[in-house]
């Protein structure tokens, strides 16, 4: 039988990893790593073929098995960061007693990308009610390259609604081997000065871009494979090459991205909190339902039409080095060990650490003059202690990734330095770790916070080659438990592999109709089937932002019609309900089975809370979703279950709106609602009005049966 392999590869600061994965049953068949090609003449990208030709001879893959590559991306980041961007040339488009005003919003002159790091414009402005025409565009354009501009972008006031002129400029541009884009194409949204700076940012990095993705590209294919190559893009999805050459800006922040998708598809996260651990830094990031969660992406102090991942990196990683005063360890970081200059004891290719000199070192001009170094007689380098081998010394790493630490080598470091310090090894170890959550923590709390997360729904998950350096610390801090993903270290090239076909649409609409909604659902389909996703796969969901008057239709499906494989165990039902009562911390016996159809079963239980010496109680419904493989698809506290069917859902959601509605600040606040129907999950938590609920509910199940039966989850908006 003919296997079905899909390819990530992740291209990070140090390596770039590539995997490869067997999609019946999301086996990894084979690793390869590479250096980051950051100095070489094709960039990172010559990594990203290296990786992928290493990974394809070491592990003996038959190239007509390869169904799918993507790959992560640095170069778009690093290209803003470092200023290395192209001078783009602005054309702003208006008429009438608004194009004053139209000028001031289109001219951005110079935009800071990072401190020092410029990018450059030059601008046009061509008044609409004069003569428009294809000589009167030339003439503009020649007049920007003159100045210098290498990218064209076209912007008008309402180019929304009407991109034609946009779009000949554009045109126009191309035939005359120009790179160019209109800030319509880049954003559906109102506001023409965020439109049209989002349109220049993309535009800057299209050259270097489009000079990677070619060479990407040509060399894939004049290996004979035939896999499509997509890329991926900073809100966890992943988008085929071409649409990467029109919107490079989508790319930005991929690699934290593809961590987040493995979170999703491969550890199978539902509530948590993903901690991608490196040997410098710790990118953090909320799922909640199932869903990563979104916010809008800035540049320096910029903001952008550009929905990304909300990602917060600390400077805490495996490497990090600690600093000390009198024989004390003070802090640790945000230095890692290879910005030092330092080794690793945890990887020393010798036991013995029972002879060296303490000295203090200073990473980097700026930096404090007391980061621990260790200098070994007889021995050319000098090392280091990290989280790592603290980790290791505790007895806390479960998953080696790359290679196993010298536990020989780190008890002999940790006795010499608790005898010189006079203290204990133990003691040194923990200390690190202490200081490695309190790091952490915070920005935890507010993540909580910030997303009205329950603490006991929530689990952390620790992916990169450091997890095990820095989640089991903050676990054991915070009193939440933790799993460390199966093939940690290569976690973000898994996501790159396994990421959905991803793209959204968002429009300013006042008051959403069925047929406003009925539109944008079909755009974001459209382009997601465009890019090389089976229309069978798609998935939809809708939010509505009433703050803002927009609407958000993201849509995400697979490149191929995946069957029920029967690699795929599934489990019994006590084996499903022994899944079930762990994730409630109960026994068996406490569960009770509300509801199931063939592909999801859903448990709860009824928990009871005291206060005031018990002379008060609060009683709360809790609820799990869980997939016949014995994946929690779905958390919710206090809730409600009803089983339905298709022709009487609209009655029945009715009545759940009435009973769960609550009111605050704004007013009414319609319950969040999901629906099973077959094996999807309708979730249908970002529609704030009945009607809205009810004309999504039309649309997702127009093809089904009256009499299918359908189960309707609800719990009063948080």
């Amino acid at each position: 039988m003919k296997k079905k392999i899909k390819i990530g590869i992740d291209v990070g600061g140090t390596f770039t990893h590539a995997v490869a994965i067997d999609i019946s049953d999301y086996s990894v068949v084979g690793k390869a790593c590479v250096p980051t090609t950051h100095r070489a003449k094709e960039g990172v990208a010559r990594g990203v073929v290296d990786s992928l030709f290493k990974l394809i001879e070491e592990n003996h893959i038959n190239k007509e098995d390869i169904i799918l590559i993507a790959h992560s991306t640095t170069q778009a980041t690093n290209s803003l960061l470092e200023g290395d961007v192209a001078k783009v040339g602005i054309i702003g488009l208006g008429k009438g007693i608004e194009r004053f005003k139209i000028k001031k919003e289109t001219n951005l002159n110079n935009i800071e990308l990072a401190p020092g790091k410029i990018l450059l414009t030059c601008y046009r402005f061509i008044d609409l009610s004069e003569h428009f025409d294809d000589e009167k565009i030339s003439k503009t354009i020649d007049e920007l390259v003159s100045e210098g501009a290498e990218v064209i972008v076209a912007s008008e006031a309402f180019g929304i609604e009407h991109p034609e002129n946009e779009l000949k400029i554009v045109e126009i541009a191309n035939l005359r081997g120009l790179l160019a884009t209109s800030a319509s194409t880049i954003s559906k949204l109102y506001g023409l000065r965020v439109r049209t700076r989002t349109a220049i940012i993309n535009a800057c990095m299209m050259p270097k871009m489009l000079e990677t993705a070619n060479m990407t590209e040509k060399a894939i294919k004049d290996t004979g494979i035939t896999a499509p190559l997509m890329v991926m893009r900073s809100d966890g999805g992943i988008m085929n090459i071409e649409e990467m050459r029109k919107r490079p800006i989508l790319t930005m922040l991929s690699g934290p991205a593809a961590g987040v998708a493995a979170a999703l598809m491969y550890a199978k996260i539902t509530d948590g909190i993903f901690l991608e651990v490196g040997g410098t830094s710790t990118d953090i990031t909320v799922i909640k339902n199932g869903k990563p969660q979104i916010k809008t992406a800035q540049i320096g102090n910029n903001r952008l039409f550009l929905r990304t991942l909300d990602v917060r990196t600390l400077g805490i990683g495996g490497g990090s080095v600690p600093r000390f005063k009198n024989n004390r360890i003070i802090d640790v970081g945000p230095r890692s060990a290879h910005i030092a200059d330092l080794h690793y004891t945890a990887f020393a290719e010798f036991d013995d650490f029972s002879d060296f000199e303490l000295e203090a070192v200073q990473p980097t001009n700026g930096d404090p003059a007391d980061y621990l170094a260790l200098k070994l007689k007889n021995k050319g380098k000098k090392y280091t202690i990290t989280p790592t081998s603290a980790a290791y010394l505790l007895n806390l790493v479960k998953e080696y990734g790359h290679s196993k630490g010298n536990l020989n080598a780190i008890k002999s470091c940790y006795k010499t330095l608790a005898e010189k310090w006079g203290t204990s090894a133990e003691k040194i170890a923990t200390t690190i770790g202490r200081i490695v959550a309190e790091k952490v923590e915070p920005t935890i709390l507010q993540l909580i916070r910030e997303y009205k997360l329950h603490r006991n729904l929530i689990r952390f998950v620790g992916g990169g080659g450091g997890a095990s350096a820095v989640v089991p610390f903050v676990s054991q801090h915070m009193n939440i438990p933790h799993d460390i993903a199966k093939n940690s270290e290569v976690i973000s090239a898994i996501g790159a592999a396994l990421g959905m076909i991803r793209d959204t649409v968002e429009k300013n609409i006042l008051n959403p109709t069925e047929a406003d909604l009925i539109a944008i659902r079909k755009e974001v389909i459209n382009s997601v089937v465009k890019m090389g996703a089976v229309a069978e796969t798609v998935e939809v969901h809708i939010e509505i932002d009433t703050k803002n008057k927009k609407v958000i239709a993201t849509a995400q499906g697979n490149s191929e019609l995946r069957t029920r494989d029967l690699n795929v165990k599934e489990l019994s039902y006590d084996e499903i309900l022994s899944v079930v009562a762990k994730s409630f911390g109960v026994e068996s016996n406490l569960v009770e089975n509300c509801a199931k159809n063939e592909f999801f079963y859903v448990f709860s239980i009824n928990s009871v809370k005291k206060y005031l010496f018990g002379l008060f109680k609060v009683e709360k419904n809790q609820i799990r979703v869980v997939d016949t493989e014995g994946v929690i698809k779905l958390q919710i506290i206090d809730g409600v279950v009803k089983e339905s069917s298709v022709a009487v859902v609209k009655q029945d959601i009715l009545t759940i709106i009435q009973q769960l509605t609550s009111f605050g600040d704004a007013g009414a606040l319609v319950p969040d609602i999901f629906i099973l129907c077959g094996a999807k999950i309708l979730d249908l938590t970002g529609l704030v009005q009945e009607n809205q609920i009810f004309s999504l509910i039309d649309i997702e199940l127009g093809s089904y049966l009256l009499s299918d039966k359908i189960i309707i989850i609800a719990t009063k908006k948080s």
